[in-house]
């Protein structure tokens, strides 16, 4: 049985700051992110189904980010918790996402690691994330190293 990864990628625009920083990115300003998201598994065996040969459906892995990941940072602010006064932003953001750490890429990685990793059915296992910030900066996250 052969071992099988599948990647897919997605796009969501999201912008951010970072609290105490000493350069421009302390700054709010957004970004054009694109994540890869490989999973990794054997494909199905079963004859009489038509997703034999499949290690995961592309529309089902799309619906698993959409519903953990998208949904959450897709035209969001993403600040660290505390950074900033959600009361005075309100008027200005619908979704403004606080989170307990800095909103680096290297930093989101675990984060969207997590929330994926409980979602996927059995016999698929994340292995590996890459999530670009800009169209040459990235950073990649490996289940294996983690």
């Amino acid at each position: 049985m052969p071992t099988i990864r599948l990647t897919k990628e997605f796009a969501f625009e999201a912008a951010h700051f970072l609290q105490g920083y000493d350069g421009l990115c302390a700054n709010i300003h957004g970004h054009s992110y694109r994540l890869f998201v490989t999973v990794i598994g054997q494909p199905s065996t079963d004859v009489a189904s038509p997703k034999c040969g499949m290690l995961i459906d592309f529309g089902l892995l799309k619906q698993i980010v959409a519903e953990r990941i998208l949904s959450v940072l897709d035209h969001a602010l993403m600040v660290r918790v505390g950074a900033v006064d959600g009361g005075v932003l309100a008027p200005y953001t619908r979704r403004l996402v606080e989170l307990p750490f800095q909103p680096t890429c290297e930093n989101l990685l675990p984060w969207i690691a997590a929330r994926l990793a409980q979602s996927l059915p059995v016999g698929v296992s994340l292995f590996s994330l890459r999530l670009h910030e800009t169209a040459s900066s990235y950073a990649e996250w490996y289940a294996e190293e983690n």
